[in-house]
């Protein structure tokens, strides 16, 4: 079973999106069945996890998301034919971009799950919340401020280049 980290002052918080064929199928089976779970979790149902937009995860964790999950059908039970090689597509796609941002590729996990592997949800959200509790909070709100401080930093510094006629290109 899980054991909530104490020492930290505000637990972790992950968004999942969760196909309503067969993941969110699975973790009402999980609830039904009283299995127990990491409590860190918010479900957004989505009809397919092809519609998991990469808008959507930028939401998630601009507004204090510390992880997000996607879950949807197994390839080839998709009930939209297709929808979760679309999402497979862009979740390769999207893990880049969002590295590239200076956040852990952990952070963003994609998991089929079927209807019946109630079970299987219980594990991913535990592995899910250990392996973002090691990272720590996000924080990407917090990080806000840091960065218009950054920026206004190097605006004074160019600013102060320009009067003094020395070539901006040296300041970065």
């Amino acid at each position: 079973m899980y054991k909530e980290q104490t020492d930290k002052a505000e637990p972790i918080k992950i968004v999942a999106f969760f196909c309503n064929w067969c993941t969110y199928t699975a973790a009402d089976l999980a609830g039904v069945s009283r299995i127990k779970h990491a409590p860190n979790f918010r479900v957004i149902r989505v009809m397919c996890s092809g519609r998991v937009d990469p808008q959507f995860i930028l939401d998630a964790f601009s507004k204090g998301a510390d992880g997000v999950l996607i879950g949807g059908c197994h390839p080839g039970d998709c009930h939209y034919i297709e929808g979760n090689y679309k999402c497979l597509r862009r979740f390769r796609l999207f893990r880049k971009v969002v590295e590239g941002l200076g956040i852990e590729s952990d952070r963003l996990r994609l998991e089929w799950i079927s209807a019946s592997e109630g079970d299987k949800v219980r594990l991913v959200i535990n592995d899910m919340v250990a392996k973002v509790s090691k990272l720590g909070p996000l924080n990407l709100p917090g990080r806000y401020n840091s960065w218009d401080q950054e920026m206004a930093l190097l605006e004074r510094k160019i600013q102060n280049q320009t009067e003094a006629n020395i070539p901006v290109k040296e300041v970065v």
